[in-house]
């Protein structure tokens, strides 16, 4: 089965309503066959997992389609074993891999969307997609059981990337860290993913959806940037 992926970098922009530019690009991800959908709302740690669930199932409804938390009573691994498609919220990512591994939904994630189940994830969703979350933004408020991501695609994602500076500030840019990690990691690519941007994996097809570019990185090669209208097809290679 082809694997069927939508890595969104951001839920929100500014000004718009939750999720009001992906709603499109969702709905056409999903199609009309879709209709129960689990969602993992371990990202969360200012609102509880009910109300997050609660913000999600509402845009969800709307396009119609059904969402049931991984909280729910059935517990998570038969809610995701379930379900027609998988969405994972956004927040922080060190809580969220921790008790993704905690339930006991990495193995079972993995398998379904490896079978061809749909896989949809902003921010922090997006970064458990990868490898690891080492190229997270987030701070480490959890120690987690583990940096491992789901592996769904052989690169990272850095969502929310921007190449702007905060004037008089000392601290690194985006790329000097992602070009830290990349000298521990010389293996890796890293996709710098800008808000209002995600990116499409149907099989061996990668695109870029929305109006913004996305930068690639690889150690000892310079950064390049790529448009809509680019087939990323290479990064899956």
């Amino acid at each position: 089965m082809q694997k069927k992926l939508l890595l969104i970098s951001n839920s929100t922009n500014y000004g718009e309503k939750y999720l009001a530019y992906t709603r499109k690009y969702i709905k056409e991800f999903l199609g009309k066959d879709i209709r129960n959908i689990a969602f993992v709302p371990y990202a969360a740690i200012d609102i509880s997992y009910v109300e997050y669930t609660n913000n999600v199932s509402e845009v969800f409804s709307e396009l119609g389609y059904t969402i049931k938390s991984t909280e729910d009573v059935q517990g998570p691994v038969k809610v995701v074993e379930d379900a027609d498609a998988i969405v994972v919220g956004g927040g922080n990512t060190f809580h969220l891999i921790h008790y993704m591994h905690e339930k006991g939904l990495m193995d079972i994630i993995r398998k379904k969307v490896e079978d061809g189940t749909p896989f949809i994830g902003w921010s922090a969703g997006s970064n458990v997609a990868c490898p690891s979350i080492k190229t997270t933004n987030d701070m480490p408020v959890i120690e987690p059981v583990s940096f491992e991501g789901l592996n769904l695609i052989p690169f990272q994602i850095n969502p929310h990337y921007t190449d702007g500076r905060i004037p008089n500030h000392n601290g690194e840019s985006r790329e000097e860290r992602i070009r830290e990690f990349l000298e521990l990691n010389p293996a890796m690519t890293v996709v710098g993913l800008k808000e209002g941007s995600m990116i499409q994996i149907e099989g061996e097809i990668v695109k870029l959806l929305g109006n913004k570019t996305l930068k690639v990185f690889r150690k000892d090669q310079p950064t390049l940037e790529y448009d809509p209208s680019t087939s990323l097809d290479f990064i899956l290679k």
